[in-house]
């Protein structure tokens, strides 16, 4: 190389990544080597420029500033220094394009690892060095993904740990998925939340983390309906793993669960199936009876809004459906609200029947504590027929022809692996000791002594709640007759069976007349 004069420089520095700017020193690697190189030349160098991208692409910003400046100073002649030429591209196609680009607006290419030169020998090495860069840049991910996909077929998650999440090394795993907190039990409660009904769409879980202080937000501060969809339709808060993208079907993974499989199961299902309950998604907290109190003539849930007085705004529900007898007729909120109030007192049952009831689900606990082992060992039976099948299914396949007839028992196979993995959840479960009575059922048996000290809770969520929990179907309302009979949920309807009706204790003769027998 012989030195030059006079000549100014830029250099031009790349990294693959972020993480390798944050971490590692490469860039300054870089342009150490590239200063020292201009030296020897005798080039001025006037401008740095770095990038952290992909070697394969071509629009990048740092990339796209250096032309800008070469551009602005066509007229003199610049040389563009790189480290090596994988650092301008690791691509043939991006590194031609590249290339033409730095000439096209007046920049020679120089670099103190290979000699670019116009002539044909220097162009072929020039494309052989590319080429060599682009097979790297290739293979490299090809091992990449060929060890995530290894690691992940044995149970760990190879990608960014998904939210309630974080990566711990632990000793005989490596790095392993461990519960990030508070954010994980929020996460949890989310799920099991969904699964049982007490949150009736993903509006509701999204408004259900946007309350959460914990849970991290976008940058507007609130959560999409996107990544609502994103947490519900994870396998790995249930302790497995699935990439479809890999063919890699449902299996054991090697974190703890947030939830079961069978909650996570019943989400899916819920999902994909038909919701439980109809539920407007614009509820908030002014109006909490929205979209579950209906007309009581027409049968659709009411509305509601402010409506501007004179000198404030005042709240009302009403009907808002063509052809209703009570369409535009305005009901204040007040008297809506106060009428549900007293249809939950009347709802409140006595504190000796919550004794009672109290007293037969501690039985039931304890009977069902006592079934265990009968238990296992029915799944353990179901899980061994459920293998007959398996195999029955696996002989099918090696000798069905048609294409559509394979496809439909390989769906029937993902379902019977589903189902092992879910039987063997329980298995696993049923060694384990059961909670205290007293600490499990609390909360509900509070709920059904007071439904009414849940409703008064600032929180929308727990209003809802009670909606949910208090009754099996909307409530219709008439103006000037009030809330029609109201159908309420499964726990309220026994309640109320067993302290109406009317009940006395079996004689121990019955309840026939004594007939005379033997003389006595």
């Amino acid at each position: 190389m012989t030195k030059t004069t006079n000549l100014k420089a830029v250099i031009y520095c790349r990294v693959s990544s972020t993480k390798q700017t944050t971490q590692g020193n490469g860039l300054d690697s870089q342009e150490t080597r590239c200063r020292e190189y201009a030296r020897y030349r005798g080039h001025d160098v006037v401008k740095v420029f770095k990038d952290d991208a992909s070697g394969g692409l071509v629009t990048r910003p740092a990339m796209q500033s250096m032309l800008a400046f070469l551009k602005s100073r066509r007229k003199e002649t610049t040389v563009v220094i790189i480290d090596d030429i994988s650092r301008l591209a690791r691509g043939l196609e991006a590194h031609l394009k590249l290339r033409a680009a730095i000439s096209s607006v007046g920049g020679i290419l120089e670099s103190p690892s290979i000699e670019f030169g116009e002539d044909s020998d220097s162009q072929l090495v020039e494309n052989l060095l590319a080429s060599v860069s682009q097979h790297q840049r290739q293979k490299n991910g090809e091992q990449t993904k060929n060890r995530m996909r290894a690691r992940t077929i044995n149970g760990y998650w190879s990608f960014y740990p998904p939210v309630g999440y974080r990566f711990e090394r632990v000793a005989g795993h490596g790095k392993l998925l461990v519960r990030a907190e508070p954010v994980a039990s929020i996460v949890a409660e989310a799920l099991n939340g969904f699964a049982t009904g007490r949150f009736a769409s993903q509006a509701e879980v999204q408004r259900f983390f946007e309350s959460q202080p914990q849970f991290p937000k976008a940058k507007n501060g609130g959560i999409t309906i996107q990544r609502v969809t994103e947490i519900l339709n994870q396998p790995i808060y249930s302790g497995h793993i699935e990439v479809a993208k890999w063919d890699i079907s449902l299996r054991k993974g090697q974190h703890e669960g947030l939830i079961s499989l069978e909650t996570y199961l019943e989400i899916q299902e819920r999902l994909h199936g038909k919701a439980r309950l109809p539920v407007r998604q614009n509820v908030n907290a002014d109006f909490p009876l929205r979209g579950f109190v209906t007309c009581g003539d027409c049968n659709h849930p009411l509305t509601a809004n402010w409506s501007k007085g004179r000198h404030t705004h005042y709240p009302y529900y009403i009907c808002r459906t063509k052809g209703c007898a009570s369409a535009g007729k305005s009901i204040p909120r007040a008297k809506v609200e106060d009428a549900f109030e007293e249809v939950l007192r009347c709802l409140t049952p006595s504190q000796d029947l919550i004794a009672l009831a109290s007293h037969m689900f501690r039985d039931l606990w304890e009977q069902r504590a006592a079934s265990e082992n009968a238990a296992k060992l029915s799944m353990k039976a179901e899980l061994s027929q459920i293998d007959r099948k398996l195999n029955q299914l696996l002989d099918r396949i090696v000798d069905a022809d048609s294409e559509t007839l394979i496809k439909a028992y390989e769906k029937r196979l993902q379902e019977f692996e589903s189902q092992k993995l879910v039987l063997n959840e329980k298995i696993a479960n049923c060694g384990r000791p059961l909670p205290d009575y007293d600490e499990t059922f609390r909360t509900a048996m509070e709920f059904l002594a007071s439904p009414c000290k849940l409703w008064a809770s600032e929180r929308l969520e727990d209003r809802r709640a009670v909606l949910k929990l208090a009754f099996a179907d909307n409530m219709a309302y008439v103006p000037k007759e009030g809330f029609r009979t109201a159908e309420f949920s499964l726990p309220f309807r026994a309640l109320q069976d067993f302290s109406g009706s009317k009940r006395e204790m079996v004689h121990p003769t019955g309840f026939e007349p004594v007939a005379p027998r033997l003389g006595i």
